[in-house]
């Protein structure tokens, strides 16, 4: 028993490193999956580092020209109320990434949980779980974002708390699913049977394989969030102005497309490239974790 024990994490540690191996070298092949990481990084790094790219205060309203075209002063121009649209653009992107990692993280953390105590907690209270996220996913999700916005009211709480309510039931359903999967499988029996405890089952067994799905899903939910979030604002129900955002800019470039095209190429740009670089993150990821669709085992 005891040369078990020894030989155990030896042989855990060399699938661990294996297994990373394998992910990266299938990583490597897939191109676009380079491209999603390279622009998900960018756009990561122009948020996060924002103070030091931008070139004016992005909420300083300035005399001079407004709706001005890209100069060597501004380099996307001005907007309607002189501020400089790429200072704006830049600040902008930290809005609808703090809603997405928040809003998704929270909503993962309380999925797993519940997805776990579904799949392997009583099948009245599998019955009850389903039927509160039946529930929730019934209702359209802009009509009920709009719904709750306007009962709490516009604000960046309110987008994460409406984004991270409806995700929950996606999350929750898979780790249920995969966790019903394993609950009957003969290692788990034989875990039981040796007396391992609930928390070695979920944390050893079960929540290793239910990872890969839930990283496909989230990196894959990034970019609607992204939307979710430019669309409230654009309506005028996330951030208050003068807070940069990119809905904001969207909705200002709209009203003023007739005088200058750049606010609206400004706040489009980020929003597109955002969206193409999780997509096809996810995409590589799904490519990666599934077997079905691996090339190289």
């Amino acid at each position: 028993m005891a040369i078990v024990e020894i030989i155990r994490p030896e042989s855990n540690d060399a699938t661990a490193t294996g297994a990373s191996r394998t992910f990266w070298r299938q990583f490597r092949k897939n191109r676009l999956g380079i491209l999603g990481a390279v622009l998900v990084i960018l756009i990561a790094a122009s948020a996060l580092f924002a103070p030091l790219i931008i070139t004016h205060d992005p909420i300083r309203i300035m005399v001079g020209p407004r709706l001005a075209a890209p100069s060597l002063d501004f380099l996307l121009g001005t907007d309607q109320l002189g501020r400089d649209t790429f200072s704006r653009t830049i600040m902008g992107g930290r809005i609808p990434l703090l809603v997405a990692f928040a809003s998704l993280g929270s909503a993962l953390a309380v999925g797993v949980v519940l997805g776990l105590i579904a799949g392997f907690g009583p099948r009245w209270l599998d019955n009850l779980l389903l039927l509160v996220f039946d529930t929730i996913r019934s209702f359209p999700g802009i009509i009920f974002a709009l719904a709750i916005i306007a009962l709490l009211g516009p604000s960046l709480a309110s987008i994460i708390f409406v984004i991270a309510i409806t995700s929950v039931p996606i999350y929750a359903r898979v780790v249920r699913t995969q966790t019903q999967a394993l609950r009957s499988s003969e290692y788990i029996a034989a875990e039981r049977s040796m007396g391992a405890g609930m928390t070695r089952i979920l944390g050893v067994h079960v929540l290793p394989n239910v990872i890969g799905p839930l990283l496909i899903l989230v990196s894959m939910d990034v970019p609607a969030v992204i939307a979710w979030e430019a669309g409230l604002s654009f309506l005028g129900m996330g951030v208050r102005p003068p807070t940069p955002d990119w809905g904001a800019i969207l909705n200002d470039g709209y009203s003023y497309i007739n005088q200058t095209p750049w606010l609206v190429i400004a706040s489009g740009i980020p929003i597109v490239l955002a969206t193409l670089g999780f997509t096809f993150l996810g995409e590589a990821l799904r490519d990666i974790f599934d077997p079905k669709l691996r090339k190289d085992l």
